[in-house]
């Protein structure tokens, strides 16, 4: 497969998690929860991380939100990668996500690590949108944190 048909596969995955988001839906007894705004273009996303009673396991990813293609679905894509590890795990994948982001398209996303998110590796090449990708990520950071604090 080329390069080209690589993207035009990866520029429908991210379409398609957009129109059609995985997680969507906040519910009742999430672990924590952050609200994330990103004031450059406006998205927006509400993350909840629920997690299987007494372990440091993420049971389901849920959120809200609305923006770009893009936004909607890095948020998508990272409940689907999310289920079912552990905090640490978690920690090290948005570490993993967030040096692919930031490298300009130097560095491709690990697939066997991000899954389907490694899709979003050419983001990286548009600083405005990187943003946009990180978004649900941060979002997660933040919820972690609440998770340990409590």
């Amino acid at each position: 497969m080329s390069s080209s048909d690589l993207q035009a596969l990866y520029q429908e995955l991210i379409l398609d998690h957009s129109r059609h988001p995985h997680g969507f839906g906040l519910q009742e007894g999430a672990a924590a929860s952050s609200h994330q705004v990103n004031p450059t273009c406006g998205d927006e996303v509400t993350l909840e991380l629920h997690m299987q009673p007494g372990t440091d396991i993420v049971s389901s990813v849920r959120w809200e939100g609305h923006g770009c293609a893009i936004s909607q679905a890095s948020a998508s894509l990272f409940t689907e990668m999310a289920d079912s590890l552990t905090l640490d795990d978690l920690d090290s994948r948005i570490e993993l996500f967030r040096t692919a982001m930031r490298s300009r398209g130097t560095i491709e996303p690990d697939e066997e690590l991000l899954g389907d998110a490694a899709a979003l590796g050419g983001v990286s090449k548009y600083i405005a949108r990187v943003k946009c990708a990180m978004l649900a990520w941060v979002a997660a950071e933040h919820a972690i944190a609440q998770v340990r604090a409590a």
